[in-house]
């Protein structure tokens, strides 16, 4: 299912791709790309679910939560994100990339992932997808677009 939200986001978005608006079209061309059904329906609930997080009061997701406030990570969520990806978003609310409500967001969608595991990568995809689909964040976007693809330069301490 990631694979299709991958093939996706560089195949159609992020490529400035005219958006099919038909399901059944967009389904019929994953097919061709190689792509199961029962996967397609998955990765297609999976962006809808997004939608809807956005168009719905994301109200639930930050009662309670003020800029002093900690995330504390749940069994299953700290299985399914390590501590990299726990720090990695830490990171991106510390430089003010994810506020509260986008970081619910991205665990969110984490969580529906079939993965056992995400790595850091994955989770750059889907903080990248998210950003993507949330109303004034496009500088947002555009600064965790260039987290997923520029190469950092020289060396690393």
């Amino acid at each position: 299912m990631f694979d299709i939200l991958l093939y996706l986001f560089e195949n159609i978005v992020n490529d400035n791709s005219e958006l099919w608006v038909d399901e059944g079209e967009l389904t019929k061309e994953l097919k061709k790309a190689g792509f199961h059904e029962d996967d397609i329906y998955k990765a297609l609930m999976w962006l809808e679910d997004l939608a809807d997080l956005q168009s719905n009061d994301i109200a639930p997701f930050i009662i309670g939560q003020t800029a002093l406030s900690s995330r504390i990570f749940t069994l299953e969520e700290s299985m399914k994100l390590d501590t990299e990806c726990q720090g990695f978003l830490l990171f991106l609310e510390q430089i003010n990339l994810l506020d509260v409500a986008t970081r619910e967001m991205v665990i969110d969608r984490v969580m529906e992932l079939e993965e056992s595991q995400i790595g850091l990568d994955d989770l750059k995809w889907v903080v990248l997808m998210v950003l993507f689909n949330v109303p004034g964040k496009e500088a947002a976007f555009e600064q965790m677009e260039n987290l997923v693809f520029e190469e950092p330069d020289g060396l690393l301490h």
